[in-house]
């Protein structure tokens, strides 16, 4: 299979959320098919949805893969167990969060898989890391990284620490 260019979401508000969103970055390192090429800073910002969590870290990562876009989303479904993670509610608290932001310029809509990944154009918390890694990026359907940021404040979102 031919390289692929995927960008993907960390995030997580449990367990030493930095520490986490870290660990899964070396994770990504280590893959097989794989190959780290850059990540964004991380970000402290507050929960989408239920505000009675804490805050979120988050971080974007850009992967050159040869797997397939539903193989690398087992793969991080793999990875977030490894970091006990529990679906308890939509948008609850959570030790890590992987997502499939972005599987080079294709548009994937299963039962399994949605490609860009939904509420990519207006989610501060991913638009910002994925203008420090590229902002000409183009999103599939809505533009270019540093378009979408015109509409999309930076409102509750803090650098923590550049990678």
């Amino acid at each position: 299979m031919a390289e692929v260019d995927a960008y993907i979401g960390l995030g997580s508000n449990l367990q030493d959320p930095e520490t986490q969103v870290k660990g899964a970055l070396q994770q990504l390192a280590d893959l097989g098919h794989c190959h780290l090429l850059k990540t964004s800073s991380l970000y402290r910002s507050p929960p989408m949805g239920p505000e009675d969590q804490p805050d979120y870290v988050n971080a974007v990562a850009m992967l050159r893969t040869t797997l397939s876009a539903e193989d690398l989303l087992d793969t991080l479904q793999a990875i977030e167990r490894q970091h006990a993670r529990v679906r308890e509610r939509h948008w609850g608290p959570r030790t890590l969060d992987l997502d499939l932001l972005l599987y080079g310029q294709a548009v994937i809509d299963s039962a399994r898989l949605t490609v860009p990944h939904p509420g990519v154009a207006e989610r501060n918390f991913v638009l910002y890391p994925l203008a420090e890694i590229n902002s000409a990026l183009m999103v599939p359907g809505q533009g270019e990284v540093q378009a979408l940021l015109a509409n999309c404040p930076d409102t509750g979102l803090t650098t923590l620490a550049a990678r």
